[in-house]
């Protein structure tokens, strides 16, 4: 029996620019469609008040979208991320992330597999990895599931509703009102 084939970063970059996301997660290759507008206002939201954040505090950076190469057979580009400057020591221009950021945020994408992807597959790997802070945004339910590092393991915190405010003792004074995040999404 022949042994199943183990997708690398090189396998990516040899797919077409076709405006699909490829990602390898433990030697398997996923693929992403462009998302949808509701998707995209949300990464949009969450980036600007990290941002916004992050200048105030200088205590790290936020990126949209970035590549983060953990290994050869797990090579993702999470929706937004921050990462610390200290973790941030180690990245080099021109290239990407190997080192885990601090936070990494997932939206929702439509589908069952994508939606089982970053529930279980992302969730395992980030957890695996050394992020220490996963956050699901759901523009559907308009809702964010806050995951955290708990004895070496990332596990579900709370799941805010729209009228929560989000806070996380991983940013230092950052607060937003979930609502915000979710204004002018298509079923709000």
């Amino acid at each position: 029996m022949a042994a199943p084939m183990r997708f690398t970063s090189r396998d990516i970059l040899a797919m077409p620019e076709d405006g699909k996301r490829y990602e390898v997660i433990d030697g398997d290759m996923y693929m992403s469609r462009q998302p949808y507008n509701e998707h995209q206002y949300v990464c949009s939201m969450l980036n600007a008040e990290l941002v916004f954040w992050s200048r105030a505090t200088g205590l790290g950076e936020v990126f949209f979208a970035p590549g983060l190469i953990f290994a050869d057979d797990d090579d993702v580009a999470p929706d937004v991320i921050w990462i610390s400057k200290e973790r941030l020591a180690d990245y080099k221009p021109d290239d990407h992330f190997r080192v885990a950021p601090e936070l990494v945020i997932e939206v929702l994408s439509f589908g069952k597999e994508h939606e089982r992807r970053d529930r279980e597959t992302k969730l395992k790997l980030y957890s695996r990895r050394g992020v220490l802070e996963y956050w699901i945004a759901n523009w559907r339910t308009k809702q964010i599931e806050v995951y955290r590092r708990k004895r070496n393991q990332l596990r579900l915190i709370e799941t805010l509703n729209a009228t929560d405010t989000l806070t996380t003792p991983t940013l230092p004074g950052f607060s937003c009102l979930v609502e915000i995040l979710f204004k002018h999404t298509a079923i709000g």
